[in-house]
């Protein structure tokens, strides 16, 4: 499977401002198939994790309400140039994805 994460994550000081994007359906389970009619499956992310240096720094557990293809920015103090940053997802069909990049 091609990845499914994008990150940007920069080092000012000791904050990293990480910027990631999700490229993921997020359906709910209420939409019905144009050309069908049947309901589609609900998937969607439930919980996505950002890790420094294998250190827990973000949890965000997610339910229907969020849209296609999710955007997620947060800061957080302690990093370094060169750190390792890892972001894995999971959704509620069990998919699951994961991405690591160094600090900048």
């Amino acid at each position: 499977m091609a990845n499914t994460i994008k990150v940007k994550a920069e080092v000012s000081g000791n904050i990293a401002e990480v910027k990631s994007l999700m490229l993921h359906p997020m359906e709910t389970g209420t939409r019905k198939d144009a050309e069908t009619g049947e309901l589609v499956a609900a998937n969607h992310i439930t919980q996505l994790t950002f890790t420094n240096n294998d250190k827990l720094v973000m949890v965000a557990n997610f339910s229907t309400a969020v849209s296609r293809d999710p955007y997620f920015s947060f800061k957080f103090e302690g990093a370094k140039v060169g750190d390792m940053l890892k972001v894995a997802w999971v959704d509620s069909t069990g998919g699951s994805d994961e991405f690591e990049t160094a600090l900048e």
